[in-house]
């Protein structure tokens, strides 16, 4: 079935976008900013109580840092230079979180002169380090979880660590001279199993009780993270659905006096409000007798669309041709072979598309500029317009 715009886009605010990608060249991504402000009211209002951290790394543009900074927002940084960007916008530095738990000590140095003092951390390297960087500063532990079976893009493996772990490091934090404040945990990106949540605050509850009574330290933070999900191929539950859910577990495990709540919110703020647009190169069989078409775009792995990797996040793909569909393999246009979008999944696209044409990949605002490519091929980066 092609894809149907109004399942992502208001009608209205799709052709003016579309009016305004006619004009430019592709490939480049537009992005409308009162999606981006839509979704984050809607966050607030789901989340009343919650503390809202923008996940930078998901598009660190300044027309997004500058819209989020005067709605309020905080900022969740994983690097000096995002620190930089932030702070040059006029964000001061209490509505910082240092939330990449790997880390140069210098690096550390640098936020905490800065005047951040909140800091995330799974293991005691890092946290020694934080101790002599930034003494005095709040720290919270991420804790592993579980999820990546159920999130198109997992990623507890590399960061948290272990429930006795995040107990010990909480406990020498204090030894330390830090403040052990809180606990982290990501279920994942774009996460469609809302009962994991459910099993993490179960295991941070855990940890907060036990802290309390074995050692005396009163816990006051929960970072629960992103993994809210965009609006791709395969459907999820509303946010509100998530919300109420989330709210459910936390009410359970700790009742109506709530810990301070944090939010890291990155693709679940911009996708939706992102169309990538990019140009059929090609359009090819491999043999005689092949049955499928092969549909090279002037985007790929390597301009912005690298979530495709593993074809785990599916991207809805619109185009103005009309007519019988086919299945195809979409590919990128440079000289490598891993720069193949969607090869086992089999994306639909009308038998008459041909060179020249467009396609509209909806859904883009996340994760496509800031892992666009600097210059493989020569191809420069991804063009980014923001309405």
């Amino acid at each position: 079935m092609p894809i149907q715009v109004e399942d992502y886009f208001p009608r209205e605010t799709f052709q003016r976008m579309k009016a305004f990608a006619d004009q430019h060249e592709t490939p480049f991504v537009v992005i409308d900013k009162q999606t981006i402000a839509n979704a984050y009211d809607q966050l607030v209002t789901c989340f009343p109580f919650a503390k809202i951290y923008y996940a930078v790394k998901a598009n660190p543009a300044v027309e997004i840092i500058d819209l989020l900074r005067d709605k309020g927002s905080n900022y969740d940084i994983a690097s000096i230079y995002e620190l930089d960007k932030v702070l040059k916008q006029g964000v001061s530095a209490d509505r910082i979180s240092y939330g990449n738990t790997i880390k140069k000590s210098k690096d550390i140095r640098y936020f905490y002169e800065k005047g951040v003092r909140l800091f995330a951390t799974d293991s005691e390297a890092d946290l020694r380090n934080i101790a002599k960087a930034a003494p005095g500063s709040k720290v919270y532990v991420r804790l592993l979880t579980e999820g990546s079976t159920t999130a198109d893009w997992p990623l507890s493996r590399k960061f948290g660590c272990q429930t006795d772990m995040a107990m010990d490091l909480l406990i020498l934090a204090r030894q330390l001279g830090l403040v052990p404040y809180g606990i982290s945990f990501h279920v994942g990106s774009q996460q469609r199993d809302i009962g994991v949540w459910d099993a993490a605050i179960a295991k941070v509850k855990v940890i907060f009780e036990r802290l309390k009574e074995e050692d005396g330290i009163v816990l006051k933070m929960i970072n629960m993270g992103g993994g809210f999900p965009a609006n791709y191929i395969t459907k999820t539950n509303s946010l509100e659905t998530y919300a109420e859910e989330i709210i459910r577990f936390l009410k359970e495990d700790f009742g109506d006096d709530l810990p301070e709540i944090i939010l890291e919110p990155g693709r679940s703020l911009i996708a939706n409000a992102g169309i990538l647009v990019s140009e059929v190169v090609l359009v090819s069989r491999k043999s005689r007798t092949a049955v499928e078409r092969w549909v090279f775009t002037d985007v790929g792995k390597f301009s912005g669309l690298i979530e495709t990797m593993d074809e785990a996040i599916k991207f809805p793909i619109w185009t103005e041709k009309k007519g019988e569909m086919e299945e195809v393999v979409i590919a990128g246009p440079t000289c490598d072979s891993a720069d193949i979008m969607y090869e086992h999944y089999k994306y639909g696209l009308p038998l008459n598309l041909a060179i020249g044409d467009r396609l509209y990949w909806l859904s883009t605002g996340a994760y496509t500029t800031s892992y666009s490519a600097i210059e493989f091929n020569g191809f420069p980066p991804l063009k980014a317009f923001y309405l």
